[in-house]
């Protein structure tokens, strides 16, 4: 990374004025921690007895007969606190936030993880948390909204523009700029301006570490292909840093192919042929926008892939071909969604699901003594309304109907 916060042509630092020098704290702050082994240290200690580190590494037999091909394993990101590979960096900021001596922390957040992290980092550190949160993630989130609330913070619902991620990181950054003195946003992806991409990134790479020494120990080699989803692309950036400087490992990552690639309702940056670059929210990627430079409204069966941007790393590393990038529709998602759970007694999130569809296709074609590993980022349970709606499920509906009527 260029000492701009570039990453080749994307990334920077596109920010107002009054910013510069909470930005700039921000940065020193994160460079001292780098240079200090103790906080490192201190941090993995953190993630060890507070959260589940290191995470599993699953071999999924039952999936691998299946589909013959390669062996699959999956990256067992699910099993930490807070369900989701989001509490690596939301812990990791909160160390920080301790070190910058400031009180409150605000986040954005959209399939809920995040926002659910950020609650738990800021009642186990003490300090006022705001959660901003697209008022259609909202609904399609309760859960998550639920225990956010509970553990003390507040839940603002965006009813913007699409009402999604994009319109709570809006908001999120104005809250900032009111508040700079008392308050640190905790950015939830590897997105924004400089040095957001790079901190996140380096709290994410907890898992691509982990994971690198547990299939050498597990299978004797390295991977042929990792694969993982990418929304703003925390957990993609943490799993392929495991990887990245190991030319024989294809790194693909997976996005949002919604209704379908030609429908214009997808959520898809890096592998489709309707985003461009642009300049918005602090920071240059490939955009899913107009020809004015309009955001345009994205969709995702998941809430948290439906960004209209990307990490400037993965822009840059997509440019430089050393990440593949697919995309995966909402019904091959449920579909694979559906044989996970009944072959492995394994509930992914949607999100991670996507990765898992782009597996699946491509594990038969590679040998027996391959092996493939798949981020798990998170765990469906947040998703049960999403899932069962989208399954027609009768007895979820009938369950609903009486749960309804009780309350009215």
């Amino acid at each position: 990374m260029k000492q701009n916060g570039f990453f080749g042509q994307w990334g920077g630092a596109y920010i107002p004025e009054i910013l510069h020098q909470t930005f700039a704290e921000l940065t020193i702050a994160l460079r001292q921690a780098q240079n200090d082994p103790n906080f490192w240290q201190e941090y993995l200690e953190l993630m060890s007895t507070y959260s589940c580190r290191p995470t599993p590494l699953t071999f999924a037999e039952n999936l691998t007969k299946h589909f013959g091909g390669a062996k699959i394993y999956i990256k067992r990101e699910d099993l930490n606190h807070t369900g989701a590979h989001k509490a690596n960096n939301v812990m990791g900021q909160g160390l920080l936030v301790k070190r910058m001596g400031k009180k409150r922390v605000i986040a954005e957040t959209g399939a809920g993880q995040h926002g659910m992290a950020t609650a738990t980092m800021a009642a186990k550190f003490g300090l006022e948390c705001t959660i901003y949160m697209g008022e259609v993630d909202v609904l399609r989130q309760r859960p998550n909204v639920f225990w956010m609330e509970k553990m003390g913070a507040t839940v603002i619902p965006v009813q913007d523009g699409s009402k999604t991620l994009k319109d709570a990181i809006n908001e999120a950054f104005r809250d900032w700029v009111t508040n700079v003195d008392s308050t640190h946003y905790v950015l939830g992806t590897a997105c924004g301006p400089a040095p957001f991409p790079e901190m996140v990134s380096w709290f994410q790479s907890i898992i691509g570490t982990e994971a690198r020494k547990q299939i050498l120990a597990r299978h004797g080699k390295l991977p042929a292909r990792v694969y993982a989803c990418v929304g703003g692309g925390s957990n993609a950036m943490g799993i392929f840093q495991g990887f990245l400087y190991s030319d024989e490992v294809q790194l693909v990552g997976v996005e949002a192919g919604g209704k379908g690639l030609g429908s214009g309702m997808h959520a898809s940056r890096l592998c489709g042929h309707d985003a461009s670059p642009g300049v918005a929210q602090g920071y240059k990627t490939m955009f899913l926008q107009n020809s004015d430079g309009q955001m345009r409204e994205t969709h995702s069966v998941a809430a948290g892939l439906d960004y209209v941007g990307v990490s400037p790393i993965l822009s840059d590393l997509a440019e430089k071909g050393r990440v593949r990038f697919e995309s995966a529709t909402d019904d091959e998602v449920m579909t694979a969604l559906d044989l996970t759970m009944r072959m492995e007694g394994i509930i992914p999130a949607l999100e991670s699901t996507h990765g898992f569809v782009q597996a699946f296709k491509e594990a038969p074609e590679l040998s027996p003594d391959d092996a493939i590993i798949i981020n798990q980022s998170g765990r469906g349970d947040k998703d049960i309304f999403t899932i069962a709606h989208a399954f027609n499920d009768p007895s979820w509906k009938e369950f609903i109907i009486a749960r309804a009527k009780e309350y009215s």
